[in-house]
């Protein structure tokens, strides 16, 4: 019995992306289909890191062609291909980083840091190659929750190579300085220390570059905001009001120099006691999920005021690695995937698809 490849197209344009809630045949992620004999060949690639649910989406595509008569054997390959993604306007991308994303608050305090890291950390397990810049020059918190000592290397006395932890290539002054010296520079410092940071370090060909923001909304997060080139920014708060705020001035920073937000991060959404296992609301509740309705941007996921997400960063290993079968964990790995999801659907940068031109007089 021949198989009917109208059926097989019908079968596989009916997929749909649990991640996206549309079909993968319409995002163009279904390639290379093969009908030979009683068997059909596709191959599947979706634009963010998923290496947790290949065997989900591959058994998805065997389940629907197997349907279709006449299919006796499928061969499913399932990859990822992760993109560079459009920035703000008149800032070019960094070598060898496609995309970067920003996590910044507009207060010290909500766990940002702690985010962040869990956050660079969920999107590594799911296969991508991740960095993670501490942006916080006055108070560097990197090298004590990645567990890394010692500083970079100089290969030129010029440039120098991100030190690693847990499978992320980082940097931070805190590689640079010792750990009880306190910063004392002004603004325009502190920018120009960062930019250095950024734009000197060796990093190797990264899917994402997170950017651990310093709180607030002064001079070095908007000057950042305008020469970083980011594909989006990530906004962590609290459910008190106090919080949400000021989380809602990081918003609007950043929509005023053209950064789009991915989604908000309701931190110690709920405290859950060490002895008995009770739930309360100690900061307030659904505040992030408020926040997001008013200005229209994804609330990413809730996490809890959990005593070992604390010891978990002091200790040098952050949830994702120190319990990554837990709850928590699976709650910053699905964060992870919404924001890279975001970034997925957002426009490619095009500018290395063509040649510099350059007009000489002959």
């Amino acid at each position: 019995m021949s198989i009917d490849r109208a059926l097989v197209d019908a079968a596989l344009a009916a997929v749909t992306d649990p991640n996206t809630g549309r079909p993968y045949a319409a995002a163009r992620n279904v390639k290379n289909v093969v009908v030979q004999g009683d068997t059909v060949s596709v191959a599947v690639v979706v634009g963010y890191p998923a290496m947790r649910q290949f065997d989900a989406i591959r058994k998805q595509f065997d389940d629907a062609l197997r349907a279709v008569p006449g299919v006796a054997q499928t061969s499913v390959q399932v990859s990822q291909e992760i993109a560079a993604h459009t920035v703000q306007r008149g800032v070019k991308l960094l070598p060898n980083v496609k995309n970067i994303v920003a996590v910044a608050s507009g207060k010290g305090g909500v766990g940002k840091s702690t985010t962040a890291v869990n956050l660079a950390l969920a999107l590594a397990s799911e296969g991508a190659s991740v960095g993670i810049l501490d942006a916080d020059i006055y108070g560097p918190s990197l090298p004590l929750m990645l567990g890394i000592e010692g500083r970079p290397e100089s290969p030129d006395e010029k440039t120098m190579n991100p030190m690693t932890g847990h499978g992320l290539q980082a940097n931070s002054i805190g590689f640079l300085i010792e750990q009880d010296n306190p910063m004392v520079w002004r603004g325009p410092m502190a920018t120009s220390a960062l930019e250095q940071l950024l734009r000197q370090t060796n990093w190797r060909d990264l899917d994402y570059l997170i950017v651990d923001m310093p709180p607030g909304t002064g001079d070095i997060q908007l000057t950042l905001s305008q020469r970083v080139p980011v594909t989006g920014a990530v906004i962590v708060t609290t459910p008190q009001d106090i919080a949400l705020l000021d989380a809602r001035k990081g918003l609007k920073m950043f929509e005023k120099v053209g950064i789009p937000i991915l989604g908000v991060v309701e931190n110690m959404a709920m405290h859950i006691c060490s002895n008995c296992g009770h739930e309360e609301h100690i900061f307030g509740a659904g505040g992030g999920e408020r926040m997001g309705k008013e200005y229209g941007v994804d609330l990413l996921g809730s996490l809890p005021l959990d005593i070992a997400i604390r010891e978990q960063a002091d200790s040098g290993r952050p949830t994702v690695v120190a319990d990554p079968q837990g709850r928590i964990a699976e709650t910053y790995r699905t964060i992870a995937r919404k924001v890279a999801v975001h970034i997925a659907e957002r426009a490619r940068d095009m500018s290395s698809k063509f040649p510099n031109i350059v007009v000489q007089n002959t």
